[in-house]
């Protein structure tokens, strides 16, 4: 997909969240703005957190979090298919400060929990995203990689991922919300709703 933003009308959009989904490169897989604006309220990004962007996809959710976090806001994002990684990572370049996100080539669904193992202090998370196809394992990891006070969401698209997050908010608390976005668009001569996909958003902060 090309992309037509210019680095200075880039700049012009400001630090808030909710980016044009086509400042980003992407394969369809992207988080849409009003979900990734929802999210990010949630995730609370600040000076020198860390996130973990799971599923990482175009990168729009570590992207947005470093712009809205400042230059020592850092992201880390998780992707096992490769052209997506890549993607995300001249997202993360063009997008965002030097360094300030790192794209893992990883299948979260047998490597989260090793790199969880292997990580260092400082790449431990203030906050997760899980951006779709969350399993009770990979909840579990991410939970438990959580700094005191982290935030967690995981958003869910698909009936077996709601199940997921049903049972992590029977067990945990948090929020639960149903987020359903239409937008205008034409219809013959006139305009018509489109809805986007119903998402369910699980968010949670820590003690």
């Amino acid at each position: 997909m090309s992309v037509p933003w210019s680095d200075d009308a880039v700049a012009a959009l400001g630090t808030s969240p909710g980016l044009p989904d086509d400042v980003f490169e992407h394969d369809g897989l992207v988080t849409k703005r009003p979900l990734r604006a929802c999210a990010l309220a949630e995730l609370r990004p600040g000076p020198g957190q860390v996130l973990w962007d799971v599923g990482t996809g175009a990168g729009s959710i570590a992207v947005e979090w470093c712009r809205a976090g400042g230059p020592s806001a850092r992201a880390i994002g998780f992707e096992r298919v490769r052209p997506r990684a890549q993607r995300a990572r001249a997202n993360a370049d063009r997008l965002c400060g030097p360094w300030q996100v790192r794209v893992v080539d990883c299948d979260v669904r047998f490597d989260l929990a090793v790199f969880a193992d292997q990580r260092v202090p400082e790449d431990s998370p203030h906050a997760v995203f899980v951006g779709g196809g969350c399993t009770s394992e990979t909840l579990d990891v991410c939970l438990a990689a959580l700094r005191p006070g982290g935030r967690f969401v995981a958003h869910a698209v698909t009936l077996d991922t709601e199940q997921v997050l049903l049972a992590g908010y029977r067990s945990h608390g948090g929020t639960l919300t149903r987020l359903a976005v239409e937008t205008a668009e034409p219809l013959g001569s006139m305009l018509g709703w489109k809805p986007l996909r119903p998402v369910v958003q699980w968010s949670l902060s820590l003690p």
